[in-house]
């Protein structure tokens, strides 16, 4: 297994912790490259499920590296929270994880923040989860936020803490008309949860590139998906980092060009969290229909997705843009029972043109009309099939026809939550 990188292809919870899991099993070391505490990554270990949001999906698995990257923003409650947990499943966290000193770091006032910027913005909300992401990232574009690593000195912390709060706390009277959560004893917590975090601080680029150099495996896991990318995706209705396959040597500290592989996951539909363009979505009982069969709710939020049909044209400008070698499709289960099935193939402009690219203008995407093909489903449940031809002919046709308008290959399938619900299909082809 050579450096690989996973990424989502759609606007997130594609099924990548799954993917992870079953990669990290061949890789060396795990590095997650981007966000924050507002993903999450659900895995399935026998009767098992666990839900990681800051901690790499390799974690789970005995032996491996697992790093969190200078890309991601941590909120340090979180991080000891979700640490805590998973050690009390009996998972030797602290065994595993390494965590760069550049990562900055999240505090009460970026959520507070966070929250008061979102419910100001009315009728424009972006959908933001209210954990501080935006803000972090923001403080981190100015110069002004604090990493880890500024932290590991007492004494320089303190004072990059008090002149943070200081401008956070009158930016919030003077411009929300707000007092400032109650942040006492602020200092000393941070200082004792970093005390605990210090054996894991690393320089997590160099140790990257030096497991590079040895010749060890590494996975490059990315976070929510390509649509929510800073400048590929739905702008202003994104996430705060680079989710796609370019994040990945700004948030890892690896050259670019030392990526070998670039894997994508999409599901076999669509789904979106928040506000947003989604062009292909079905505000009606079927777009009920999929949610309830996909289970469609945050991992994190716990809020329900917004679903429809696949959009091709979304998918090939993401495959392209990439460069992906291969795609990984889930949720093919979610399908069966549904009669007929439609794929988004182009979108239809106000003006009756059509277009089979994904625009660059993104003011038109709320205003097209998507244009859909429609495929015979399939009644059959599949969850127990466990190659290409133990599918309906019916599954097989709509696999390869997705494959068709990617134009790239669908390399991998799931039909389940489950490490065994996966298998091969390269090429998926047409059925017989």
């Amino acid at each position: 297994m050579p450096s690989t990188a996973v990424i989502g292809l759609q606007w997130g919870d594609e099924g990548k912790g799954k993917i992870i899991d079953s990669l990290s099993a061949e890789a060396d070391m795990i590095v997650r490259f981007a966000g924050g505490n507002n993903a999450g990554h659900t895995v399935h270990v026998g009767s098992e499920k666990y839900v990681l949001h800051l901690i790499p999906g390799g974690i789970l698995h005995e032996g491996k590296q697992n790093i969190i990257g200078r890309g991601v923003v941590v909120n340090l409650d979180a991080l000891i929270e979700e640490i805590d947990g998973l050690e009390e499943r009996g998972v030797p966290v602290s065994e595993r994880l390494f965590i760069d000193g550049r990562v900055h770091l999240i505090f009460p006032y970026h959520c507070q923040l966070d929250g008061l910027a979102e419910s100001g913005r009315g009728k424009a909300k972006i959908g933001t989860t209210g954990r501080g992401i935006g803000p972090a990232y923001s403080d981190k574009v100015s110069r002004t936020g604090i990493r880890l690593a500024d932290a590991l000195n007492a004494e320089t912390f303190a004072e990059l803490l008090a002149n943070a709060m200081q401008e956070k706390n009158n930016f919030m009277r003077k411009v929300y008309g707000v007092e400032p959560e109650n942040q006492e004893g602020l200092l000393e917590k941070t200082l004792a949860q970093v005390e605990r975090l210090r054996p894991l601080v690393v320089d997590g680029g160099a140790m990257v590139r030096k497991a590079h150099a040895d010749g060890k495996r590494i996975l490059f896991e990315g976070a929510q998906g390509l649509m929510l990318d800073l400048d590929a995706g739905t702008y202003p209705f994104v996430t705060s980092s680079w989710t796609g396959l370019a994040g990945v040597s700004g948030g890892a500290g690896f050259p670019p060009n030392r990526i070998d592989r670039a894997l994508a996951v999409s599901k076999a539909y669509c789904t979106r969290v928040g506000s947003g363009p989604f062009p292909s979505e079905l505000d009606n009982a079927v777009g009920q229909q999929l949610r309830d069969q996909g289970n469609e709710y945050g991992a994190t939020t716990g809020r329900p997705r917004r679903c429809g049909w696949f959009d091709a044209v979304q998918a090939r400008y993401a495959c392209s843009l990439n460069g992906l070698d291969g795609v990984f499709l889930t949720n093919l289960d979610v399908l069966s029972g549904f009669e007929e099935l439609a794929v988004c193939v182009a979108y239809r402009f106000e003006d009756g043109t059509e277009t089979t690219e994904f625009p660059g203008d993104l003011s038109c995407l709320s205003k097209i009309t998507p244009v859909y093909q429609s495929m015979p489903g399939w009644s059959e449940d599949i969850t127990a099939a466990r190659s290409l031809e133990e599918l309906p002919e019916t599954c097989r046709a709509y696999v390869a026809f997705l494959e068709e308008q990617m134009q790239t290959t669908i390399t991998t399938l799931s039909v389940g939550p489950g490490r065994d619900q996966l298998f091969e299909c390269e090429p998926a082809g047409a059925p017989a």
